[in-house]
């Protein structure tokens, strides 16, 4: 892990100066809190469970414009994009990465020290965004967020991290196996493209196929149905997201899906405690987790293994 610092801090002066990230980091800031300030006119002290009224914000919208989950489920994709489809294949075709290695610093520090560049780079930007909602909140609402919200907020801000950092290192990895960074950056692309919108089709595709549905269905098949597509549809890490982002920001979310009258019994009471709302999506958290950690790891072990000395 020797240099991995000097690499860290010279990565994050170069991600947070960039023209491209800036453009993109303005972009979402100025939209979020357009959206935010919208969906301010849509909540008030009198709706359903008022104590959770600043979380509402975050997932509610207003004003014509979608949530701030929904720009971060679009717009966190193009992030990690950005910050990760050349920071290999650049540094190759300059010639650099061989003088970058030729100095006492050992390869895995390079990776390492790109990745958490990357990582703190997006944990940056999603927490100044939220600091700037939670101003909003409190000068038009006049709500100050509780311990409860606090806690909320901050899960919903670690999930948007892990969402970001998986598609940060299958960028990163995609520049380890592509030579030119035009072509990382458009594989990298049309990977996001179809987990985050064919991705419902194949899903309902071969739902269709495994239990096909008539109008003469019993609710046990249509049930059967939905939870092979949901089963296939989790595969995406911005279904991941969403579905932990609604039981983070909405308490009265205790199952996903179609429920039947069975499930019902039993059923804690709504507004769940930070604690059962997690429980609701912890293995959707975990998914998350586990996906940032296989790409960033096959990324690991790729760079590890490459030929750098000919490069």
């Amino acid at each position: 892990m020797g240099g991995a610092g000097a690499v860290f801090w010279k990565e994050l002066t170069d991600y947070l100066g960039s023209k491209r990230f800036l453009i993109i980091f303005l972009i979402i800031v100025a939209v979020s809190l357009f959206s935010s300030y919208g969906a301010t006119e849509s909540l008030s002290p009198e709706t359903t469970y008022p104590e959770y009224l600043f979380v509402m914000l975050l997932s509610s919208s207003g004003g014509g414009l979608p949530s701030f989950l929904f720009f971060i489920s679009f717009f966190g994709p193009l992030i990690g994009i950005v910050l990760g489809f050349d920071a290999i294949n650049s540094e190759r075709s300059r010639g650099t990465l061989s003088l970058l290695l030729s100095q006492p610093i050992y390869r895995d520090a390079v990776i390492n020290g790109k990745f958490l560049a990357g990582l703190a780079t997006v944990a940056i930007m999603i927490a100044s965004i939220i600091v700037m909602i939670t101003g909003v909140s409190i000068g038009k609402l006049g709500v100050v967020p509780n311990g409860q919200e606090v806690a909320r907020v901050v899960l919903f801000f670690l999930a948007c991290v892990l969402y970001v950092a998986f598609w940060l290192s299958l960028a990163i990895l995609f520049s380890l196996v592509f030579a030119r960074s035009s072509t990382s950056a458009l594989v990298s692309i049309a990977v996001w493209i179809f987990l985050s919108f064919f991705i419902y089709m194949v899903a309902g595709v071969i739902a269709d196929e495994m239990v096909p549905l008539t109008q003469q269905s019993a609710i046990e098949e249509i049930a059967k149905h939905e939870g092979i597509r949901s089963m296939i549809m989790r595969l995406s890490p911005s279904v991941l997201l969403e579905e932990i982002s609604s039981a983070i920001l909405n308490p009265s979310i205790r199952l996903f899906g179609i429920v039947m009258e069975s499930q019902l019994k039993g059923l804690i009471v709504s507004p769940l405690s930070i604690g059962q709302s997690l429980m609701v999506v912890w293995p959707q958290f975990v998914a998350l987790v586990a996906l940032s950690i296989v790409c960033f790891a096959v990324s690991y072990v790729a760079f590890m293994r490459q030929e750098i000395r000919s490069i």
